[in-house]
Parts: C-alpha cells; structure tokens; sequence
C-alpha cells in the first residue's frame, strides 16, 4: 500500500474505496501533485468533483471530463479507443500527463467484462518512458470482490490513506488537503489512544494541523480534552483548525478549548 504522495511519475495506480469524502482528498492530493510538477492533467469522471476539488484548494474543474469521451462516440465503453484517446492525450503532454479514471464505466449493463480486463493490460503500455500517470479508481460498493483482488493484482501501486483506527463505529484516518486528521463515526474516550497517535503525528507532519469532525455523530468529554490539550501543546506560531458541527463546537468549549490560542473552532452545519 502507498500513500498518494509517494506516488512518482509514471506510475499505474489503483485507488479502491467506499467513502465518497476519502476519494475526494486524495484525488486532491493526487492532482495537486501533477499541478506543482507542471504536469498536465485530466480527471475522467462522470461526477461533478470539479467544487469539491477547488474546496480542498485545487483549481480542477476544467480538467474534469465526462468519462464517455476516453471512447468516444460509440455507445459500449471500448478498451482499444480508451487507450488510443489516452495515447493521444500523453502525446499532447510534453512536461507529462496526469489523469484520474473512474473506473466505474466497467460496472455498467452494457460494458462487459473482457473490456475492463482488456484496458487494464493494454494501457500498462503507456507507462514506459514515465511520461505518463495515472489513478484508477474503484468504488467497492460497485464492484465484486473478484474483480477489486483483479484491479490490485493489475496496477503497480495501490493507494490508500493512512488509517489510526477502524472499526464498525469509528474510522480516524490521515487527511491530506488540507493536511491533517479526518474523523468519522462516533468517538469516545476508549479510543483516546489511537486518536493521540493520530494527533502527534499531524503535529510532526504539518505547519498546521487540521482536524476534520463534519462526519463525526458523536464526541464525548475525553475525546475532546485530548483534542484540547494536543491544540494547547503546539509552539504558539502553529494552530489546530478543528472543523465540526455545533454539538463538537460545544463539547470542545466545554473542555477549554476557548482558553487555548492556538485552537481555532470551525463550527458548520451538515
């Protein structure tokens, strides 16, 4: 497994997933990336990640092209077209070429089975000189496990976040635009541990540490003391933005996070 920073240039990627959140940030890693390397770059997708992507401070939403145009004017998705329109598009990329692929073209009625396994092999071709990356997409909600244990077996790398804890209620995992922590689910002092991890390390890592709760359900007064005190220890020049719904904003306040200078508290509605 990699992180998607790790990811080099000419490399074949797959990006399996079931959080819609967690696909977009590291998207937005992955094409912030191709961005700071002048790389040219094309997201195929039929979802509308253009804001979401500019949310996270990557400006994308002209790059994002409906995912029928890799075949073209044909009605059934077609592996040989897809690859000849990536071909082309490389060709056209001198500094280099940077795409993203939701590969849920492949789980459509009318797109059969041999064309994903057909794309997969035939596209490994355009990675020789390094001139071209790219990250295929994998929603596991859409596909079987077959055919994930096949996209994995196929891609040179495969990315995923770093994850502190995961478990049926709770899911803390590593944030990359902007850097930080995401929290998911319900958090209690009995995972103080593996939320302390998590913190120490954003505080290693990051200028400024960002902390994301807009999918937290719950937090008790132990969570949000560590979340506080983690906040408080940072050198006053570094900050904690902790973005969560008005019940985090209170039980955080509760716990001192007003007296602590270096705590700012985003407070949004879902």
């Amino acid at each position: 497994m990699e992180t998607v920073d790790r990811l080099e240039p000419g490399d074949h990627a797959c990006l399996t997933y079931s959080d819609a959140e967690e696909r977009l940030d590291l998207l937005a890693a992955f094409v912030g990336r191709g961005a700071q390397l002048g790389e040219r770059v094309l997201c195929f997708t039929d979802d509308p990640v253009g804001a979401d992507l500019r949310q996270r401070g990557v400006p994308a939403g002209e790059n994002v092209v409906p995912i029928q145009e890799l075949w073209g004017a044909g009605a059934q998705p077609d592996a040989a077209a897809m690859v000849r329109r990536l071909s082309a598009e490389r060709d056209r990329s001198p500094r280099g070429l940077r795409v993203t692929l939701d590969m849920c073209w492949a789980a459509r009625p009318q797109a059969g089975a041999e064309q994903l396994l057909a794309f997969e092999n035939e596209v490994a071709e355009l990675f020789a000189d390094g001139g071209f990356t790219a990250l295929c997409e994998y929603d596991r909600e859409a596909f079987d496990p077959v055919t994930l244990a096949y996209a994995a077996r196929t891609h040179a790398r495969t990315v995923t976040a770093a994850v502190y804890h995961e478990d049926a209620g709770l899911r803390i995992c590593r944030q990359h635009v902007p850097p930080g922590i995401r929290v998911a689910g319900a958090l209690d002092v009995s995972q103080a541990g593996a939320l302390r991890d998590a913190l120490a390390e954003a505080v290693r890592l990051d200028p400024d540490v960002h902390l994301n709760l807009g999918h937290l359900r719950s937090l008790d007064d132990g969570s949000a003391a560590v979340i506080v005190r983690a906040a408080a220890g940072l050198p006053r020049n570094r900050h904690m933005i902790v973005v969560g719904d008005r019940q985090a904003g209170r039980t955080l306040r509760v716990a001192g996070a007003h007296g602590v200078p270096n705590l700012r508290l985003l407070v949004r509605d879902r």
